[in-house]
């Protein structure tokens, strides 16, 4: 008996940036989509292409760069505008998807596009039409569908299926639905809609109610073939389904479902750090399947049973989604060699250069700590590969602090062509002062709206992973570093957003040089 593949629709990119404060610039965007091409993800719906001109960017060097690997999909709305523009930024992938959109429910209709039924069905036949004249694969979702009359909407599936919609997707755009309600409107569909067969029905469930997956399931058992999700379950509000508990249950209890998906299980760690990284959004310690207590065991009763067989109290397998834990493996006389093919193990391919740098902070940190953990390792490789190509890099930073003195902090940066420069600020504590410093040599003030610090490992001597987030004139920008002295660590985020937010201007003015304003 042959399984049927579920279709993985991630929309990390496009909707799950949408969280507040988890913009991505074009360069990160293109790091998370590489993830996503290696975990094996079907359908990448890079970004909203007429939001922005660096949305339109970020779609277009996603589809030239990966539209070989997988389909790279750009949303529109029922526009003609939005439709020209989104295969604008995709005509050079490959493989490529218009996803187009409109609004059916009365409340949307009434309150948001104050359009009629008629007016409603005309417009979405249109645009479907016009994008279906560019490309043959093409998407449409009736926004809030799941609040809409269920005839109306069988309606509007039918006549955008005849216009060229290849696929289908029912957005439960609120988070409103259940599963016994959602499971309905997918069934009412596949009974009512004549030409139901001749496109792929999809689902998008908002996690407003804590739903998402658990409606994304039931639609599955009621008909959907492609799951519409995103890392981590980021997205507007309270997110959308978390592709990694989608992935995870359709492979668990394959049973139960009866399906599979392309997805690499073992990426899935890995990439839900890096995005969290990225986008500065920690991963919540008990969040399913990737979060830090997900394969910890606390109760005794529990570590007994792991003891005896791993079964008893564990579904599935560290090992099947990547995870790194406090698994001790490496000391200070490990070689090249045996620290090279742990990275392998740990699912991370690194360039020469990077794995020397990586090495040798290996080295400084077993130098430092009596004990290192694979997620010490990770730590570090993340600190190594997030690094913005800045010009500045931190040599050295001091700080003193205490009762009756004032806090200052000094900093020796270097830049890209060798040359040193240091200063020295003061602050109401030591990693203030530092920070100001780091200011005052590159010449930028910024606002610190966020800086937590958080254990990578344990013991007295863990690493500490600091996360900052800044703001530089109206723009968010983030930051993370790791280092056992959490000053060192501070001033390594700080910088990283620095350098990003210097990297803009630069790149801003380049611009503005090579495109006067006409008079």
């Amino acid at each position: 008996m042959t399984t049927e593949t579920i279709t993985i629709f991630d929309t990390t990119l496009r909707d799950g940036e949408q969280s507040p404060g988890c913009s991505m610039n074009t360069a990160e965007k293109l790091d998370v989509a590489k993830a996503l091409v290696e975990l094996g993800v079907d359908v990448i719906e890079a970004g909203f292409p007429i939001a922005s001109p660096g949305d339109f960017e970020a779609v277009q060097t996603i589809a030239r760069e990966f539209g070989d690997r997988t389909t790279i999909c750009g949303l529109a709305r029922c526009r003609k505008d939005d439709v020209d523009r989104a295969w604008e930024s995709l005509k050079d992938a490959e493989q490529k998807r218009i996803h187009v959109f409109l609004a059916t429910s009365a409340i949307h209709r009434e309150h948001k596009l104050k359009m009629d039924k008629k007016q409603i069905v005309e417009r979405a036949v249109e645009m479907v039409a016009r994008a279906a004249d560019y490309c043959s694969n093409i998407e449409f979702s009736p926004e809030d569908a799941a609040r809409t009359e269920l005839d109306f909407l069988c309606e509007v599936v039918e006549k955008t299926i005849a216009a060229g919609a290849t696929t289908v997707n029912i957005p439960d755009t609120v988070g409103y639905a259940v599963p016994a309600h959602f499971r309905h409107v997918i069934e009412y569909l596949k009974q009512n809609v004549s030409n139901i067969d001749d496109a792929v029905i999809s689902c998008h469930c908002h996690n407003d109610l804590g739903l998402a997956v658990a409606n994304s399931l039931a639609a599955i058992e009621a008909g959907a073939r492609q799951v519409e999700c995103t890392i981590n379950g980021l997205g507007e509000r309270a997110g959308n389904a978390a592709l990694e508990e989608m992935v995870m249950a359709l492979k668990v209890r394959q049973d139960a479902f009866g399906f599979t998906t392309n997805i690499n299980t073992q990426k899935l760690f890995p990439t839900s750090r890096l995005v969290s990284g990225i986008t500065g959004m920690h991963v919540q310690r008990n969040k399913a399947i990737v979060g830090q207590n997900a394969f910890a065991h606390e109760a005794g009763i529990h570590q007994h049973g792991m003891l005896q067989d791993s079964s008893t109290y564990e579904i599935m397998r560290p090992q099947d989604v990547g995870y790194v834990g406090t698994k001790l493996v490496l000391g200070k006389h490990s070689g090249r060699h045996a620290f090279r093919e742990r990275i392998g193990e740990l699912s991370y391919e690194l360039d020469d250069e990077t794995f020397q740098r990586v090495f040798d902070d290996f080295i400084d940190l077993a130098d430092k700590k009596k004990e290192i953990y694979d997620s010490d390792i990770v730590a570090l490789i993340e600190n190594r590969t997030d690094e913005a190509a800045g010009r500045w890099k931190l040599v050295s930073c001091h700080a003193t602090a205490g009762p009756g003195t004032v806090p200052t902090g000094t900093v020796e940066l270097e830049t890209d062509d060798g040359v040193i420069h240091c200063d020295a600020a003061i602050g109401g504590g030591p990693i203030e002062a530092v920070l100001h410093a780091l200011e005052r040599v590159i010449g930028i003030t910024a606002t610190l709206e966020d800086l937590q610090i958080r254990s990578v490992s344990r013991g007295k001597d863990a690493l500490g992973e600091v996360s900052v987030e800044v703001l530089i004139d109206g723009r968010t920008y983030r930051g993370h570093g790791v280092s056992v002295d959490i000053i060192e660590g501070s001033a390594r985020a700080y910088l990283k957003a620095l350098n990003k937010a210097e990297a803009d201007s630069r790149l801003a003015a380049t611009k503005a040089s090579s495109n006067p304003t006409e008079k």
